[in-house]
């Protein structure tokens, strides 16, 4: 089975404005927008937070220097462009579809934002200049600051990618970094990161992975807390084992997708399922599209 294929380069690269070809052309209207006014305002003050997402276009071999097709980042380009910039830092696609880009990458999430928040406030830029730009209060800003402090680093590196809610940091700073890294990882194995989940790993979590004493939980009697405490251990060791094996596992399944398709497309075969056995054609055609799904989750992980 051939390697699966990444759609971006994992290093960021520094491109120079002349080289960059839109892929679309931006309305005049658009340049005293206050979506573009808002872009342009946070460049000239914090600098490119969101690099631009580009794709090398094929060029004859004497001609330099290189192009690049932008796939996502033209108001970018456009703000860069205005206030002079003669260079701009890029994500460099394998993959010239445009659609991709917003397929593969996430926009940027809460970890993300509080470290560019941090940085543009380490770089010596007020934090009530950021609330202006952004347009956002300015306690806001002073809370995404404070965003992961108490959090341990592997949990933050294991979350930087997700949009984990607001409410899950205050809860996690309550655990102690083992716990917290064990949460993160369940939090991913259910792909869910709502504080409401967070609050369900706190209570079931036993008193000496925490950094605080326990209080009860109204309407949950203490037995019934401890069992959550062992179904939880029980369940984080079952997503161990699963973690383990998942690629294994997955191979076997696309091998199996692969003996199946070339079964069905058998008419002989299709056409006795279709008539004898309807339930279980579309059952199986149902368990290839899952396999499909997960497959492509997988690469994206």
């Amino acid at each position: 089975m051939s390697e699966l294929k990444s759609a971006f380069d994992n290093r960021l690269i520094t491109v120079a404005t002349s080289q960059l070809l839109p892929s679309r052309m931006i309305q005049a209207t658009t340049l005293s927008s206050p979506k573009y006014l808002s872009i342009l305002a946070s460049i000239r003050e914090l600098g490119i937070i969101e690099p631009l997402a580009i794709h090398h276009e094929p060029i004859d071999l004497n001609e330099q220097p290189s192009r690049y097709l932008i796939l996502d980042g033209h108001l970018r380009l456009a703000a860069l462009k205005q206030l002079g910039a003669q260079h701009a830092l890029c994500l460099l696609s394998t993959d010239d579809e445009g659609f991709t880009y917003n397929r593969q990458i996430n926009r940027l999430t809460p970890i993300q934002e509080s470290k560019m928040i941090t940085q543009a406030i380490e770089r010596g830029v007020s934090a009530e200049r950021i609330a202006e730009v952004l347009n956002i209060r300015l306690d806001r800003i002073q809370l995404r600051q404070s965003l992961l402090k108490g959090i341990a680093p592997e949990a933050i590196e294991l979350l930087k990618t997700r949009m984990v809610g607001q409410p899950v940091f205050p809860i996690l700073r309550k655990m102690k970094p083992m716990r917290q890294i064990e949460a993160a990882e369940m939090m991913i194995s259910a792909n869910c990161y709502t504080g409401r989940y967070a609050q369900m790993v706190l209570t079931a979590t036993r008193p000496d992975d925490l950094t605080v004493s326990k209080t009860s939980v109204e309407g949950v009697s203490p037995e019934s807390i401890m069992k959550m405490e062992r179904e939880m251990e029980r369940l984080y060791h079952d997503y161990r084992l699963v973690e383990d094996t998942l690629g294994e596992t997955m191979l076997v399944l696309v091998v199996a997708k692969g003996y199946l398709s070339r079964v069905l497309r058998n008419e002989a075969i299709s056409a006795y399922l279709q008539r004898f056995e309807p339930d279980l054609a579309r059952e199986l055609i149902g368990i290839m599209d899952a396999i499909t799904v997960d497959a492509r989750n997988l690469e994206r992980e």
